[in-house]
């Protein structure tokens, strides 16, 4: 009797979470769109710029890393500023979003090779969390109704969006996993629990809107505490390092809130349990 009052009592309060998070996404609907594309482009808008104020150091640094000369080095900067600036400035206008995309796209994988991300494993996952964030944006821009594949029927779960939306769900949590901390304190593993159930909810698509609520809400405090570059001088490297870290922690923060407005795709436990 006990187990299935607690039953009940858990059923009621997931209800009410999961109405709250609708009712957040209707009264939001109009402005969370625009909201989420600027949180996602924000680190490319926030690097382009830098590219454009520390033009000297960033082609000197790329001369001296690579040693591939002055004129290589400034059309390595000239790339990512206009490629960044440009690219985003068509995602906020919604002007050529999958060309934008594209471009965005080979900037991230530009910089994961010119800059040594590939060796390490901490920002390659968040260079991929900011992959995934990019997909989900293409899988908004998608038009769906085209099979992947020519000359096979277009069957419900099989078009490019279905898979986008799968891809950038499982790409977009990469970030949690760079959060996590190994102690053994006790409140610090109540949270890496709750943080890993909370990724594989939204991994596996089940009760994907609200876990993606939370998720948000979380990685927003957890980005605010933890990357507060304003609080420290300009002239000190580590402005610099947190500043970068803190917009790229808002660009998945704009990726988790597309999946808020595009919910969970074809391929989730949210779609299928409604055939059952």
């Amino acid at each position: 009797m006990n187990n299935f009052i607690q039953q009940n009592r858990k059923q009621e309060f997931f209800s009410k979470a999961e109405d709250f998070a609708d009712e957040f996404l209707r009264r939001s609907k109009t402005i969370l769109p625009t909201v989420a594309r600027a949180c996602l482009v924000s680190t490319f808008i926030e690097d382009g710029f830098r590219m454009w104020v520390q033009w000297s150091e960033q082609r000197d640094y790329m001369n001296a890393q690579w040693h591939c000369g002055y004129f290589i080095a400034t059309l390595f900067v000239i790339i990512n500023m206009f490629g960044q600036l440009a690219g985003s400035s068509l995602v906020l206008t919604r002007f050529y979003v999958q060309a934008a995309c594209s471009t965005l796209f080979g900037i991230v994988v530009l910089q994961t090779f010119a800059y040594s991300i590939l060796w390490d494993l901490k920002f390659l996952m968040r260079n991929m969390s900011l992959c995934g964030a990019l997909l989900l944006l293409l899988a908004e821009s998608r038009a769906e109704g085209r099979s992947m594949f020519a000359g096979v029927p277009t069957l419900g779960e099989n078009k490019p969006k279905t898979y986008m939306q799968l891809l950038g769900r499982i790409l977009v949590i990469f970030m949690f996993v760079t959060v996590l901390h190994f102690d053994i304190h006790p409140l610090i593993v109540l949270q890496n629990i709750v943080a890993i159930v909370l990724m594989g909810a939204v991994t596996v698509g089940f009760k994907t809107k609200l876990s993606s609520l939370i998720l948000v809400l979380w990685l927003t405090v957890l980005n605010f505490y933890s990357n507060a570059f304003w609080t420290i001088e300009s002239y000190r490297p580590m402005h610099d390092f947190l500043k970068y870290d803190f917009f790229q922690t808002l660009s998945v923060i704009g990726g988790l809130l597309m999946i808020v407005l595009l919910g969970p795709g074809g391929i989730s436990i949210d779609n299928h349990k409604k055939d059952w």
